[in-house]
């Protein structure tokens, strides 16, 4: 692109742009994510929380900020999906594989992020974040994974897209 990019709004955690007539969404300050995709015995683990943009709660891979702090701009991917998994599910990983970047809207976001895949699972707690966050903990056998998303999504939940990686299609 090679137009002059306009910073329309800029908030702690994104910048909304202009290029041209295109707008669009970027993370601040070089924040990246990380998304883990966690299976062990036949059984993922899925996190479920109240999203604001969506206005309800949502089905989702375990995700979270890296370098989203001042003193840990520079945190490696990897420490930190290691780091946000324990946080929001209990469960602490032996090794995480990194899948590589992806894109969730291209057309909208610019945002990307890191894809890992957790190994050698243990469960150290019960999960839940921080304080401030509300997850609730799913351990879903694979098996009722289409089963388990379908309740959800009549219970009015969302479902986040990065779960297109475990459903099975047609």
């Amino acid at each position: 692109m090679s137009e002059n990019i306009e910073i329309m709004w800029e908030g702690r955690f994104i910048t909304a742009k202009r290029a041209g007539k295109w707008e669009y969404v970027s993370r601040s300050r070089g924040i990246r994510a990380a998304v883990i995709l966690a299976i062990d015995a036949g059984h993922v683990l899925l996190v479920e929380q109240f999203r604001v943009p969506l206005g309800k709660y949502c089905i989702e891979l375990p995700a979270g900020l890296v370098g989203d702090h001042d003193d840990n701009s520079d945190e490696d991917s990897a420490i930190a999906a290691i780091r946000e998994l324990e946080e929001e599910t209990g469960y602490r990983a032996e090794t995480m594989k990194d899948c590589g970047e992806f894109y969730s809207s291209p057309g909208m976001v610019s945002e990307s992020f890191s894809l890992f895949k957790a190994g050698g699972l243990v469960k150290v707690s019960e999960g839940g974040g921080t304080d401030g966050e509300d997850i609730t903990v799913h351990r879903v056998a694979l098996a009722e994974l289409d089963n388990f998303v379908e309740k959800k999504r009549r219970e009015g939940a969302g479902i986040d897209v990065k779960m297109l990686l475990l459903l099975q299609l047609g």
